[in-house]
């Protein structure tokens, strides 16, 4: 499977259908039909009529016949769908109904966030883009995650080390759910910048050497986590509670500045002895 660059009108259809397939009829005051219910979820008319649309419509989109809806439209069906806030900016985003910047995404820190991830010290921090690529980081991250410098740079992207690294693919103890939340955002980023061939490439090489990758990837979960909880195990401190926060700076918007700090005291000790080794 190769994925170059976003499909928008396949990627809408199977968006509109899988969000349609997973909502529960009984949860919505809709009339009652005696035809049997033979697939999961809702009709494809019983969308039509909470959306206020035509049948046919609804039809032609999950068909990927060429049609893009306005921006009332995509608002009609993410409320008739009841998508998350995350899930309702990536259908804008599918749709081409949400404003976006220029699809230039950061391939260098810029000087003042690297500064400032350097200051950051002694909290591990780093920067990275949409796409997972870690531009900068402190050496407290580096003794915390990897040792970034021995890597060159076109592999120093989390989610492919993550993935592909023989350190980080033991690194969390709950893998599935850092990979999973991985896989969610670089999915809304995707859509968000659909002529990204880099990113698309990423995906593609991800689809193709990891069987979880391309099962998860194909469930189409959308999720942005601005801040979190991850456990890591290294191998020279043990266990290490940390909680995430990812900043988004205005003067740079395609850069992300992320900052671990430790989640309880144990975790706190075990960072100030990796940062003195």
């Amino acid at each position: 499977m190769t994925t170059r660059t976003v499909d928008t009108a396949q990627e809408l259809a199977a968006f509109l259908r899988t969000r349609r397939e997973r909502l529960d009829p009984q949860d919505f005051d809709l009339p009652s039909r005696r035809q049997t219910r033979r697939t999961p979820g809702l009709r494809r008319e019983e969308v039509a009529e909470l959306a206020g649309v035509s049948i046919d419509y609804i039809v032609r989109l999950e068909q990927a016949r060429g049609l893009r809806p306005s921006a009332g439209v995509v608002e009609a069906l993410a409320r008739a769908l009841r998508l998350a806030p995350h899930e309702r900016a990536y259908l804008f985003d599918l749709a081409q109904q949400r404003p976006r910047a220029a699809d230039q995404p950061a391939t260098a820190a810029a000087p003042p966030l690297a500064r400032l991830v350097a200051d950051l010290s002694p909290l591990p921090g780093m920067l990275m883009n949409h796409r997972y690529d870690i531009l900068a980081w402190n050496g407290e991250m580096a003794r915390l995650l990897l040792d970034f410098d021995t890597l060159p740079p076109a592999r120093r992207n989390a989610m492919w080390l993550c993935l592909m690294h023989p350190q980080m693919r033991e690194l969390y103890v709950d893998r599935e759910r850092v990979v999973r939340e991985g896989i969610a955002h670089l999915r809304a980023a995707w859509a968000a910048h659909p002529e990204d061939q880099v990113l698309a490439g990423l995906i593609a090489e991800c689809i193709a050497r990891d069987e979880e990758f391309a099962r998860w990837w194909a469930e189409r979960d959308i999720t942005v986590n601005g801040r979190g909880h991850k456990v890591i195990r290294h191998p020279a401190v043990g266990e290490v509670a940390v909680h995430f926060e990812v900043l988004m700076p205005l003067q740079d918007p395609d850069q992300r500045l992320v900052i671990y700090r430790g989640a309880d005291e144990a975790s706190r000790s075990a960072l100030d002895r990796l940062c003195a080794r």
